[in-house]
């Protein structure tokens, strides 16, 4: 008689479901080891308590003397777009009650530095000392504005000192129009029109043949607004690096444009022009001259007009980032998130229990990959949580020691969150990976660190290289990863410090961000080829 045997069937799945119990047995190895659930913890916590630490002592708020009042920290004026902006210009106006337009030709545009620095002459005129010379962002030209108070939106159209005739709106847009400088020989004809909330900017080199450089719309536009000359000029900056910081000198700037030809058109007052010094904010007196050297004047149709300051988003020179304080944090929590990370794989060298995980799972790249999921999730999950509470703890403790806390918008304040966990998380994985080529746990914690931290800390604290090169190192090095913090974008229209030292990076968030996942990507490739070729 014969029997037919069946032959036996596992009831365990292979494929996914066997990743998936690796992905278990990584888990189970991770959550057992105390040191390590309580380092990702510590970790945590100290992104979470070094945020209000830095929230807790922010010099706004304190005083500085027992006997004198608190240090203030007024925030700037905000834009139409909830950014901080910078406001202060020489405006020459009259009310435009309805449409119309406005034009203009720019004759010239001159200018003068101070040389001595950020303070106003003891005596004499307030100009007394300064130099000629026209800083590249100084303009002159025509402006139609909400009003004068600071931070209501506008639409102008300048000449520049290097940077031709622009149209610029609402303190972040920026548009090109006729390249070159203006002088007697080669004026600039300008020209804004109004429709209602619709702006549109033209300029011309013969005062005949005029092209259309923009056409904005300034939502909400009373019916009423003010329009007619300004000048404007940044204040100057410039950086000494040398062995062991840097230094900065400058101070404010003034230009002086001339205009004739003037022709208005439409709902415009009948009345005479008008001059105001529109000034203020915090730091206003470091970048804009006193009013006694600001004004104009009105002879034989033309128009002489003098202006300090700028028309600008604000940048974060003289005043860190809220966002960036708050995380001050990151950094100690990206090297103990490190040692986790190199920690989860040497330990089994050091134990010699490298060869039990490799007999049980025999594909090595695989079982490599369960190992910096793993952890690559945990840290990510830890990190997000700190991110999320370290904020606004952070700027909690901010505000109520009296610091401006800068508008983000809240997809911004989403990729800083998500973005920082992943930061870490990362990092953690490339940590992993190291550890796997080198077995050992000093060299490839130094390594790491060497790699993300050294660069960091020599862009933004050291000053020993020049800029370019400081910003090279966090351009290609892991360290690039820290741009997912980047909270403020930089502006071709404003001249600042663009530097990791006063927060920005020269990727964007997410370009930085993919260069540290292309060193980690690189790292774990040949962890894997290493892992695969000799013996545990």
């Amino acid at each position: 008689m014969t029997t037919a045997i069946t032959p036996y069937r596992s009831e365990l799945g292979t494929g996914r479901d066997g990743f998936t119990q690796l992905l278990r047995a990584e888990w189970t190895k991770f959550r057992s080891v105390r040191g390590w659930v309580i380092g990702t913890l510590v970790g945590a916590l100290l992104i979470v308590g070094l945020a209000a630490l830095t929230g807790a002592n922010s010099e706004c708020g304190m005083q500085l003397d027992p006997n004198g009042p608190s240090l203030a920290c007024p925030p700037p004026p905000t834009g139409p777009g909830g950014e901080w902006v910078t406001d202060s210009f020489y405006f020459v106006h009259q009310p435009l009650a309805g449409n119309g337009s406005l034009t203009v030709r720019v004759t010239s545009l001159t200018g003068l530095y101070s040389t001595h620095g950020a303070a106003q002459p003891a005596a004499g005129p307030a100009t007394a000392g300064m130099t000629p010379g026209v800083q590249p962002w100084s303009k002159a030209g025509i402006i139609i504005k909400a009003s004068t108070k600071q931070g209501s939106a506008y639409a102008a159209m300048m000449v520049t000192g290097t940077h031709g005739v622009r149209m610029q709106w609402d303190f972040t847009g920026d548009k090109a129009g006729l390249a070159g400088t203006v002088s007697a020989a080669s004026p600039r004809w300008l020209r804004l029109t109004r429709a209602g909330d619709v702006i549109s900017g033209y300029d011309s080199a013969d005062g005949t043949h005029w092209t259309r450089v923009g056409t904005v719309t300034l939502t909400g536009l009373p019916s009423t607004a003010q329009g007619g000359l300004f000048a404007a000029s940044p204040g100057y900056s410039v950086t000494k690096n040398s062995l062991g910081g840097s230094s900065a000198t400058g101070g404010p700037t003034l230009a002086t444009g001339v205009f004739d030809q003037a022709a208005r058109q439409g709902a415009w007052s009948a009345g005479s022009w008008a001059g105001t010094d529109i000034q203020g904010g915090p730091g206003a007196m470091d970048s804009v001259l006193s009013a006694s050297a600001q004004g104009f004047t009105q002879a034989d149709g033309r128009y002489t007009v003098s202006g300090s300051g700028d028309i600008a988003p604000a940048t974060g020179d003289g005043a860190p980032r809220a966002i960036q304080q708050a995380l001050a944090g990151t950094f100690v929590g990206l090297v103990v998130m490190v040692v986790i990370g190199v920690m989860f794989i040497t330990t089994e060298y050091r134990r010699g229990l490298i060869r039990t995980t490799l007999t049980a799972s025999p594909r090595r790249g695989r079982t490599l990959a369960a190992k910096a999921i793993v952890a690559g999730a945990v840290i990510f999950a830890a990190s997000l949580v700190a991110t999320a509470i370290a904020i606004p703890l952070g700027e909690h403790l901010l505000r109520q020691n009296g610091n401006p806390i800068e508008p983000v918008s809240l997809l911004t304040g989403a990729r800083i969150v998500v973005g920082t966990a992943a930061l870490l998380a990362v990092a953690a994985v490339l940590a992993l990976a190291v550890g796997t080529l080198l077995r050992r746990s000093a060299g490839a914690v130094a390594a790491v660190i060497a790699g993300i931290v050294l660069p960091y800390l020599h862009a933004v604290l050291s000053g020993v290289l020049p800029v370019g090169a400081e910003e090279w190192l966090v351009r290609v090095t892991p360290a690039a990863g820290f741009a997912i913090q980047q909270s403020t974008p930089q502006y071709a229209q404003v001249t600042a410090s663009y530097t990791p030292a006063a927060g920005y990076f020269p990727l964007g968030p997410w370009a930085g961000f993919a260069v540290l996942c292309a060193w980690a990507a690189l790292a774990m490739t040949l962890a894997v080829v290493l892992l695969r070729r000799r013996d545990a």
